[in-house]
């Protein structure tokens, strides 16, 4: 029995280990295999997850490798008052070669010859010799664009791009501006209104009118090389609400190449340049005191001096022929250094002050660009205030100063420079009394139209033209130089002001060829320029342009906007 229990227990332990080893074999035959698929899924889930991601970009891929790759430009179109394109974003395409692909290279240079005969094919050549891709025509046209494809060459790519174009070239160039390579504005309006462009479907409407730029353009080029100029700047104004028509700076560029502009000539001489003016702060000077009340236009000065001292300095008379009695309306007119003196010391220093910064000449102005130039700062005292008075030892740009004359045209009202069409109705603020525009105008009137008067020669029938002529010495680091700022302001029709033009030419020279046409009907000619003076150069130019876009504003711009 025991034998038998023993045998028995013997056989349930045997019967258990065995049980117990075939238990374990099982387990590792289970983990092997686990383990085997474990590894199997993991390696499929990151391929799975691979194949998903390349799924993705499956487009971005075939874009890629087939050089389509979209340059997007979101950026809405600048258009002039009257709806012509001046900068626009429009479809181009550019087309490159993959020599990896090239299966017949004398055949594909054949037919590439056949499109394009100007193209030079040795330096295509040595590009397939690289190996590597490279572009052989951006921007072509649609036409050439199909004979390409029609080739079915495979190694031929093409990209389709969004570009920024300008139309008209240089016109615009200095208040348009550029873009660089990644879309970003640097220069002009296309700077200024960077944020604004991206975001705006519709055009972005300018107060500019083209036809006009391209007039007043065309004749700064013409006299810039008649008085052999450095360079020359115009601005057109409405008076009553600050539109700029046109503003043209010289010399321009073309914005479409967008090259990196350093040479310091290329300057916006409408608006960041900073020059001192002369004579046409005469008119300022004479305002401020008719505005304070201090004289009127026949207030008599008798014995005006031909020069007087002030600290260390000499202030003479330009021309000694000056009457030493005059009016102070005659002071204008005749452009008088020393009464124009006299009249300053009369408003005194800190109204003059005053009204000067209340026409937004002495400090800087805001503006739809950022390229504005900061007038030279100075200290006032009583000899600052006898040079300024006839408008040296100061400086402003020629923005400033066509805006500043605008204002005394208008009436007395502050406006402010504008580039973007104005579609509202303004609520302007008067700075300076209305009597004093009353005051002011005729006189500028009897400057063109008397023989004392400096602009003659801008006297053109049917446009009732007044202005003041500036003549300067361009100053330099420790002094003046012999070269000159020529300047001449314009306002018209006198009998209702509407427009002010400015014209500036820097560092121009006289012409002994060229022939005046006095325009007060008598048919007299004169030949070679006397003297480098604004009435001889400045004043000429104004008249040719007023004569050339005269007829466009009388009848485009009925109204006063």
């Amino acid at each position: 029995m025991y034998n038998n229990n023993s045998k028995f227990i013997l056989e349930e332990r045997n019967d258990e280990f065995q049980f117990g080893k075939n238990k374990s074999n099982i387990s590792i035959k289970f983990n092997r295999v686990a383990f085997i698929f474990f590894i199997f899924f993991f390696i499929s889930l990151i391929y799975s997850i691979h194949l998903i991601h390349l799924g993705s970009r499956k487009s971005d891929i075939k874009i890629i490798n087939q050089y389509k790759v979209t340059n997007q430009i979101k950026r809405a179109d600048i258009i002039d008052r009257n709806g012509t394109f001046l900068a626009k974003t429009v479809s181009s395409i550019d087309i490159g070669i993959n020599p990896v692909e090239i299966i017949d290279q004398k055949k594909l240079i054949l037919n590439l010859k056949y499109i394009f005969p100007n193209k030079n094919y040795d330096l295509v050549k040595l590009n397939i010799k690289k190996n590597k891709f490279f572009w052989f025509e951006k921007k072509i046209s649609e036409e050439n664009y199909e004979k390409l494809m029609k080739l079915g060459d495979k190694s031929i790519k093409s990209e389709e791009k969004l570009r920024r174009i300008y139309p008209q070239k240089n016109l615009f160039s200095h208040i348009i501006g550029q873009i660089d390579d990644d879309n970003i504005g640097i220069s002009g309006l296309e700077k200024s209104l960077d944020k604004e462009l991206k975001i705006n479907d519709t055009s972005v409407r300018l107060s500019v009118d083209k036809d006009i730029q391209f007039l007043i353009r065309e004749e700064l080029l013409k006299y810039n090389e008649i008085f052999r100029t450095l360079g020359s700047a115009a601005v057109l104004m409405n008076v009553n609400n600050g539109e700029i028509i046109s503003i043209v700076s010289l010399p321009d560029f073309d914005p479409n190449e967008r090259n990196t502009i350093t040479d310091i000539n290329y300057i916006n001489r409408a608006t960041k340049g900073v020059y001192e003016l002369g004579s046409v702060f005469k008119t300022f000077t004479l305002a401020a005191a008719l505005n304070e009340g201090t004289v009127e236009p026949e207030t008599e000065f008798k014995n005006l001096k031909k020069s007087i001292r002030c600290g260390k300095n000499t202030i003479s008379e330009y021309d000694n022929k000056i009457p030493s009695d005059l009016t102070a309306e005659q002071i204008l007119i005749r452009s008088g250094n020393i009464g124009s003196v006299r009249i300053g010391q009369s408003v005194g220093l800190n109204d003059y002050k005053i009204f000067l910064n209340d026409l937004n000449l002495i400090n800087p102005i805001n503006f739809d660009i950022e390229e504005v130039g900061v007038p030279v700062s100075f200290s006032w005292g009583k000899c600052k205030l006898a040079t300024v008075s006839y408008g040296h030892g100061i400086t402003t740009t020629i923005l400033q100063l066509t805006n500043a004359y605008s204002i005394i045209a208008n009436g007395g009202y502050q406006i402010n420079p504008t580039l973007i069409k104005v579609n509202r109705n303004l609520k302007r603020e008067r700075v300076i009394k209305k009597d004093v525009s009353n005051k002011i105008i005729p006189i500028l009137r009897k400057i063109v139209t008397t023989k004392e008067g400096t602009a003659s020669l801008a006297n053109v029938e049917g446009y009732e033209i007044g202005g003041k002529t500036g003549t300067a010495q361009k100053s330099t680091i420790g002094g003046y130089s012999r070269n000159k700022i020529n300047t001449f302001v314009s306002i018209f029709p006198i009998s209702k002001p509407k427009y002010s033009l400015v014209v500036m030419l820097d560092e121009p020279k006289i012409n002994s060829e060229y022939i005046y046409h006095y325009r007060d009907g008598s048919g007299i000619k004169y030949k070679g320029t006397p003297f480098n003076t604004a009435g001889w150069t400045s004043v000429e130019v104004a008249g040719q342009i007023i004569e050339k876009i005269g007829p466009i504003l009388a009848t485009k711009y009925l109204q006063i906007n």
